[in-house]
């Protein structure tokens, strides 16, 4: 069986679609790459990402969405973490984060790793983690 190279995107179910596109683009500097109707006709979806798609976060809106918000206590998605670089990386995120008002944890250091936990708009936990 061929290896897996890697992970290409993740998708989020969103409870304000204009508010999420947003606040990735300004908080992760990702760029509106497409956006696309469900097949079923009960939404749609805006990608974002690196421009030669490397990376890609797609966010969606279903007109069965309860706009509760996301609680990775219950099952399905726990946290996306995306890796930088370095850790000096971490910081430089973190004084970004704090100027945006962005929730986030102190920079967790471990042994081999740091991470720094933050928030979407939607609750969403996302990482940012330097390994090695």
């Amino acid at each position: 069986m061929p290896d897996i190279a890697s992970i290409h995107h993740v998708s989020f179910t969103v409870t304000d679609l204009d508010r999420s596109v947003a606040w990735y683009k300004e908080v992760l500097g990702l760029a509106e790459l497409m956006r696309e109707d469900h097949p079923d006709g009960n939404g749609y979806a805006i990608v974002l990402g690196k421009p030669d798609f490397s990376m890609c976060v797609g966010l969606h809106t279903h007109s069965a969405n309860a706009s509760e918000p996301c609680n990775e206590t219950r099952t399905g998605l726990d946290h996306v973490s995306f890796g930088v670089a370095q850790r000096a990386d971490l910081d430089t995120w973190a004084e970004h984060f704090k100027e945006l008002n962005v929730l986030q944890s102190p920079i967790n250091d471990q042994d081999g790793y740091a991470v720094l936990v933050f928030r979407d708009p939607d609750n969403i936990q996302l990482e940012l983690i330097s390994a090695g």
